[in-house]
């Protein structure tokens, strides 16, 4: 997975190792979910939590959700070091509501969760 943030918008992308193809993804910046959020100088910490609801149930589509015993990789000390310290608190919402929906997430670091 793969987590881009910049000042309005936060957009995630879950890509297939093997392929190299995006498998679900998911960006503030999307119409049908745009007008619903608070998002003016940046983006609050809940409508970065709805960045990782909203993956969650595409991923559920998808079916990469626990179901298959596969689990999403994440590096989340590479994702924060990439992102900036002032990004982490944003990184950390988006792991938690991932989580906090049943996706199985796995620590590139260490393999763990």
């Amino acid at each position: 997975m793969r987590i881009f943030i910049s000042l309005k918008h936060v957009t995630t992308n879950v890509v297939d190792r093997n392929y190299g193809h995006i498998v679900a993804t998911f960006s503030i910046a999307e119409h049908s979910i745009k007008q619903s959020l608070e998002c003016g100088r940046s983006c609050n910490a809940k409508a970065v939590a709805v960045v990782g609801e909203v993956l969650a149930m595409r991923l559920k589509v998808e079916e990469l959700k626990d179901g298959q015993g596969r689990g999403i990789h994440l590096n989340v000390t590479k994702e924060i070091e990439k992102k900036g310290f002032k990004s982490q608190t944003n990184v950390w919402v988006i792991v938690n509501a991932l989580k906090n929906n049943g996706v199985k997430l796995i620590d590139e670091d260490d393999g763990n969760w």
